[in-house]
């Protein structure tokens, strides 16, 4: 399987990391969710070239996960927010921070806390069912054939 063809795969792990899969990417969805919105402050924030920078804004605004929207007209300028699409990415960028909190923070622990607006408590996120809602790990899943794909060579288990 070669990278640049990940997006043609029957894999939907394989489709979602030809559009979000590299560092670069991870890391502005990351800043995206600290609310950073303008090209300077990404480019300042990662330390990343103009170049790469303009590439990675421009898949993840072709793909839908952000949209530009003008905050000055005379001369035109642009900002980078989360569309419907992209916010759904903030689970996955949340359990990559979870688990990067678990196992790669120093003794300090980990450098950043969510705090649930709601009920004001820090929170850790848990995946939970969607019918049931009980808390589930990989060993309470089993993995089915999707009916639309049942029969197709593309699909296995």
């Amino acid at each position: 399987m070669r990278w640049d063809e990940l997006n043609q795969q029957s894999c939907s792990v394989a489709r979602t990391l030809a559009v979000i899969g590299d560092r670069w990417t991870l890391m502005i969805l990351r800043d995206c969710f600290l609310g950073v919105r303008r090209f300077d402050v990404f480019e300042q924030r990662l330390g990343i070239t103009r170049h790469v920078l303009s590439n990675r804004l421009r898949k993840l605004v072709e793909y839908d996960i952000l949209k530009k929207v003008a905050y000055q007209q005379r001369p035109l300028r642009e900002e980078y927010r989360l569309t419907e699409c992209g916010l759904d990415l903030h689970s996955v960028v949340l359990a990559l921070v979870s688990w990067g909190d678990k196992y790669m923070a120093d003794e300090r622990g980990a450098p950043l806390l969510h705090r649930h607006k709601a009920c004001g408590h820090i929170m850790h996120p848990v995946t939970v069912c969607s019918k049931c809602a009980e808390p589930i790990t990989a060993r309470d899943i089993e993995v089915e054939i999707g009916p639309k794909w049942i029969g197709n060579d593309e699909v296995s288990i």
